[in-house]
């Protein structure tokens, strides 16, 4: 398999080089995964969200336990990591507000996050009630590495607000309104101060774009990139996430 990439090369702190991937690469690793070596998307997602809940925290340091957060969450996998995440700061004791893009349009595994996320002490509010709230850091779940063309309501106004409060944003996976394979952002876009990546770099993640750039881990094993032919070394030597540098 070819990888294709905006001249960016990406390391981990500690030298270790990790390859870019389009999105249309992304989806056979999803895909591999899923139906072949796994794990299952359930389980894809609900590392996704641990890890970004753990990150979550660490961004904002001591006062992390006095924090509102606000999440806001797609309806595909990228919402249904978000979601997971919500679930867990909300478990952890953290104020969390949970707005859900296009409630009705969930698919099965995000309506289970969110009917787990209802037994939490967090909250679900809708995009009107955003005005009043708050927030000392907000988590992009809207869109992931899926982009196709520019946002459109009810996720431009979502993306919109976010830039309005002025309030720190950690993204997940891609920053939403961002073409993962090319940088490109055709409309409304999410100006992250972090983004943790998911797997492996995408190769549109342009440093302009994402802030500073985290790698998580959500337990795709070796074998599913040496199906795809991607010289792989493992970068999680020093734990779940860690820092990448774009070269």
């Amino acid at each position: 398999m070819t990888v294709t990439t905006n001249n960016l090369r990406f390391f981990t702190d500690t030298g270790v080089e990790v390859p870019a991937v389009t999105a249309e690469q992304m989806r056979e690793v999803d895909r591999i995964a899923s139906e072949e070596t796994g794990p299952n998307l359930f389980q894809m997602m609900e590392n996704a969200g641990r890890n970004l809940a753990l990150l979550a925290m660490a961004v904002l340091g001591e006062k992390w336990a006095d924090s509102r957060i606000v999440v806001l969450a797609g309806s595909g996998g990228n919402g249904g990591g978000g979601i997971c995440a919500a679930r867990h700061l909300a478990n952890h004791g953290i104020d969390v507000r949970l707005c859900l893009a296009e409630p009705e349009s969930l698919q099965d595994i995000q309506a289970f996050q969110r009917h787990i996320f209802r037994s939490t002490p967090g909250r679900e509010i809708d995009a009107a009630s955003l005005r009043a709230e708050p927030v000392d850091l907000i988590l992009d779940g809207l869109i992931g590495y899926g982009l196709r063309s520019a946002p459109r309501s009810p996720v431009a106004e979502l993306i919109r607000w976010a830039t309005g409060t002025g309030a720190p944003v950690l993204a997940l996976d891609v920053p939403s309104g961002l073409d993962s394979t090319t940088g490109h952002r055709p409309g409304d876009s999410i100006q992250p101060r972090w983004t943790m990546t998911l797997a492996l770099p995408k190769t549109g993640l342009l440093p302009e774009h994402t802030g500073r750039l985290f790698l998580a881990d959500i337990g795709i094993p070796l074998q599913t990139y040496r199906h795809l032919g991607l010289s792989y070394v493992n970068p999680f030597a020093k734990g779940f996430w860690v820092p990448l540098i774009c070269r």
